[in-house]
Formats: C-alpha cells, structure tokens, sequence
C-alpha cells in the first residue's frame, strides 16, 4: 500500500483537504484578529452568536420543513401518476428532479437577504444615509432583479436539461 492510499485511509480525505481546511482557519484567524485589533469583537460576538441560535433553533427548522413538504409533494405527484402494474420507463437518475431546481436559488436569495436585511429591508437607513449620503432603497431592487434573474437561470437550466434528457412535453 503506498502513502497515499494510507492516508487517505487514516485521515479518511486526499490531503489537498487538510490543506485546504488549514487555509481556511488561517483565514479566519486573520479575520478575526482584524476584529479584535478594531474593537469591535463585543459586537462581533453577539453577532455571531446569534447568527447560529437563530439559524440552528428557527431557520433549520424552518427551511428543513419547507424541503421535506416540497419533496414529498414532488414524490407523491409522481406516485400518482403510475401504478404498480405499469414501471417506470427510464431509470430515476435520467429525469432532472424540479426540487433542486428550487433549492438553488432560494438559497442564494435567502443568503443574500440574511447578509444584507438591514439594507435591503430599510433597517440602516438613518446609520446607512449619514455614512454615506445615500438611501437604502437600491438595495431592495437589486436583491428583488437578482432573485428573479436567479429564479430565471434555474428555470431556464432545468428546461435545457429536460430537453437534453428526452421528457420534455412527454
């Protein structure tokens, strides 16, 4: 057995994955030093804090409910339309699943709106105005144009893929 393999086998990953995981808590390692050196880090704290109490007690929850109803409805239209005595024509993995289709770009909305819902929702706007002489405003458009443009791309994508794969109008 040569290093490699026994490596992978004890770490249980290549090694570029150790490297890279180690880049990583050296990125954040200076991020935070740039925080303390700041003084801001009280903030920061509660922050981050409640960042993961509001995303593991009330968003996981949440978006964790919301898949699990979108997949079972998705899976029991399916089951609908066959029946036992009649097979499925292809295997599973050929047909695109609409679901993922949907994740994608609610997730990156989602992302984008919990990282800036202060602007986006007028939160910061007395703070946001006096810092740099401007309105909020922008903010709700773009986020608005940028999930319809995403909304659209997965839209667009999924009928590609569908063609591609044959069932489109079948």
């Amino acid at each position: 057995m040569n290093g490699h393999g026994r490596w992978a086998r004890t770490y249980g990953a290549p090694a570029w994955h150790l490297l890279a995981l180690a880049l990583c808590f050296l990125v954040a390692a200076y991020a935070a030093t740039r925080v303390v050196e700041a003084g801001i880090w009280p903030g920061f704290l509660v922050w981050f804090v409640g960042a993961v109490i509001l995303h593991d007690l009330v968003l996981f929850p949440l978006y964790s409910a919301a898949d699990l109803a979108a997949r079972s409805s998705t899976a029991g239209a399916r089951r609908r339309g066959r029946t036992a005595a009649r097979p499925r024509r292809r295997p599973p993995g050929r047909r695109p699943a609409p679901i993922n289709y949907l994740r994608v770009p609610t997730a990156f909305s989602g992302l984008l709106l919990l990282v800036w819902f202060p602007l986006i929702l007028s939160g910061a706007e007395p703070n946001y105005r006096a810092a740099v002489g401007l309105s909020t405003l922008p903010y709700l458009n773009r986020w608005i144009l940028v999930t319809l443009v995403l909304f659209a791309a997965s839209a667009l994508l999924y009928v590609l893929r569908r063609l591609a794969a044959g069932r489109f109008g079948r």
